[in-house]
């Protein structure tokens, strides 16, 4: 299949799965919050909703997908998105919007394995690389596009998200005429796992759970603290919103830093850089150019970092590559469930500043564990350090992107 007809379509649908259907909530959030009378914590709560519903379906369509084939999964998350935006855009209640945030945050889990399966059957080997790359630039494209949206003051955040469905709908419409249908029965062979492989990712679980508890109030909550300052106009916020996105095409060069200097070094001034996005927007009131150097820095070391924790995984889980990206990319939304759910209580009972700087020094535990992985040459047979050297080679440059024994299955964003 030509490359652009099938990747063009996959950038669409996780840019709205992810950037208009999951991350925008917390753009739109002090609007939201102020029409349902929603406090800190409920905020925060229903927030929660999207990273737990992610951590169902990912498990979900990650063990379904080659039995109901990868079309089938993606228009399922295309509905899912579909119907969370018509829900939030005609909420009245908390209740309705809570029940459209697990829809569209149900959404992202569905899409992220069938899209690698896809690619792995109708791109070139060669191009397989660069089309997981594109299509998971879509979540930055999507961060961006919201933020511009943001700018229009003659829609209320209600019009926007139905503006939102109705894109959701011609991008489902697009993928469902573009993607072929699977005509036969693939199945992916995952390896085998064994203790060993469970004992040695204990850091990994302990450090990926830490992160994503550390990131949810930035996602949450990050714009209505700024928007509360009363010193910033709405082009202003929107621009503080669209930095995230952008700088976040840039997290890429995790792999090159991998390669570079060593996966230690690249995990500890990811972990660094993201702690201080948070810790510098805690200071907000007193310096106006620090939120926009905040959104900057957090677009690019959040990117950066998962793109980090996935060639852990891999090194980690050699003859089990999906494992190797579910483990850690769960426990990053397991951990956002956690972290956007206290955040508004420690909002309530304390303020933002001191919520922030709580989350940002809690960032900065992961550096004590470091990661611990020592992958030889001698340790396995020349087959799988070979296939383990392809796969590696392929998801350096890309967030969530790996190859597997055929079919290839891989995670876009988190």
């Amino acid at each position: 299949m030509k490359f652009s007809r099938l990747v063009l379509p996959g950038i669409a649908m996780i840019a709205t799965t992810y950037g208009l259907g999951r991350f925008s909530f917390g753009l739109f959030l002090p609007e939201v919050s102020t029409d349902l009378s929603l406090t800190a914590s409920q905020a925060g709560m229903i927030s929660s909703l999207f990273y737990l519903a992610y951590c169902f379906t990912i498990i979900y369509s990650t063990l379904k997908t080659d039995k109901i084939g990868p079309k089938r999964m993606i228009i399922f998350a295309g509905l899912s998105v579909l119907i969370g935006l018509i829900l939030i855009g005609i909420s009245s209640n908390a209740i309705i919007l809570s029940i459209g945030v697990i829809f569209a945050g149900a959404s992202t889990g569905l899409v992220s394995p069938p899209y690698g399966y896809t690619i792995s059957l109708w791109i070139k080997l060669q191009d397989q690389g660069k089309a997981n790359t594109w299509i998971n630039s879509g979540t930055s494209l999507g961060l961006m596009f919201t933020g511009i949206t943001a700018m229009f003051v003659f829609l209320d955040w209600r019009d926007t998200y139905l503006i939102y469905a109705f894109i959701a709908l011609l991008v489902l419409t697009w993928n469902y005429l573009i993607i072929p249908s699977l005509q036969r029965d693939i199945k992916i062979d995952t390896g085998s796992l064994n203790i060993r492989d469970i004992s040695a990712s204990k850091r990994i679980v302990i450090a990926s759970t830490l992160l994503g508890v550390s990131t949810a109030p930035f996602w949450t909550f990050s714009k209505s603290f700024v928007q509360l300052t009363g010193h910033y106009s709405d082009i202003a916020l929107s621009i503080f919103w669209i930095l995230i996105g952008l700088f976040g095409v840039f997290g890429g060069i995790s792999g090159a830093i991998i390669d570079k200097k060593s996966l230690h070094f690249a995990f500890n001034i990811g972990v660094i850089a993201l702690a201080c996005a948070s810790i510098l927007l805690a200071f907000t009131p007193n310096i106006w150019l620090l939120p926009f150097i905040s959104s900057s820095i957090f677009g690019l070391s959040y990117i950066f970092l998962t793109g980090v924790l996935l060639v852990w995984g891999i090194k980690l889980f050699v003859k089990n590559a999906s494992l190797g990206i579910g483990i850690p990319f769960l426990l990053l939304a397991v951990g956002q469930v956690i972290g956007s759910s206290f955040a508004g209580i420690f909002i309530d009972i304390l303020n933002y500043k001191y919520t922030f700087l709580i989350y940002g020094i809690i960032g900065l535990i992961p550096l004590l564990i470091y990661p611990k992985v020592e992958i030889t040459k001698s340790k396995m047979p020349e087959g799988d350090y070979s296939k383990l050297q392809q796969t590696n080679a392929d998801i350096l440059n890309s967030e969530h992107s790996i190859e597997i024994e055929s079919p290839t299955q891989t995670e876009y964003n988190n």
